[in-house]
């Protein structure tokens, strides 16, 4: 049975490509050639009943973490329910190249403070409202959109978060070198602010 339909899916392969191949044995140009061709490929397997199957992935050279499986926490000094971190790689406080992904809720905004290292931002959904300085001015922080990038350069002052009027939390792909060494422009202030 297998063999006939073997020979059945060859003979009707050679007639198939025939009319989308040119002499040469190249694929046509046309739309038609150029969209049966995948599918042809795929026949025999879908003729002897055989399905596809990926190999399994080596946890040791592919990590894969999926959304539902991250572990987010709250994160240390800041208010209740001011926002949350996941660690994806590396750390904050740890030597080397860190991912981390950082929640602002709604109504939170930092303190002026800077890095030790450039930091490179990802606004991953919601909109993150950032802005420079060692003067604290949420109404002069700008809006960043999902999809948004901000780099922060070593040792200046910044600070950002979201605004009250804010439907939803800011998530935001941290990536860069540590150990960071936060630093307040002002100790002596609060590092977290309502606004």
């Amino acid at each position: 049975m297998t063999q006939r339909l073997e020979m059945i899916s060859s003979s009707a392969l050679r007639r198939t490509f025939a009319s989308v191949c040119v002499a040469d044995h190249a694929i046509s140009s046309t739309r038609r050639g150029m969209l049966i061709a995948p599918l042809l490929a795929a026949l025999p397997l879908a003729l002897l009943g055989a399905t596809a199957r990926a190999d399994q992935i080596d946890p040791a050279e592919t990590a894969i973490t999926l959304s539902d499986a991250i572990k987010w926490s709250a994160w240390g000094g800041g208010p209740p329910h001011s926002g949350e971190v996941a660690t994806l790689y590396g750390g904050l406080d740890r030597s080397g190249p860190y991912l981390v992904l950082m929640k602002w809720n709604p109504g939170y905004m930092s303190a002026p403070h800077s890095y030790a290292t450039d930091r490179l931002s990802l606004v991953l959904s919601g909109t993150w409202w950032v802005n420079s300085g060692a003067a604290f001015d949420p109404d002069k922080s700008v809006p960043v959109a999902a999809g948004g990038f901000v780099r922060r350069v070593a040792h200046t002052p910044h600070y950002d978060g979201v605004k009250r009027e804010a439907k939803e939390p800011a998530v935001i792909a941290l990536f860069g070198i540590a150990p960071v060494e936060f630093e307040l422009v002002d100790p002596r202030k609060p590092a977290w602010r309502q606004v």
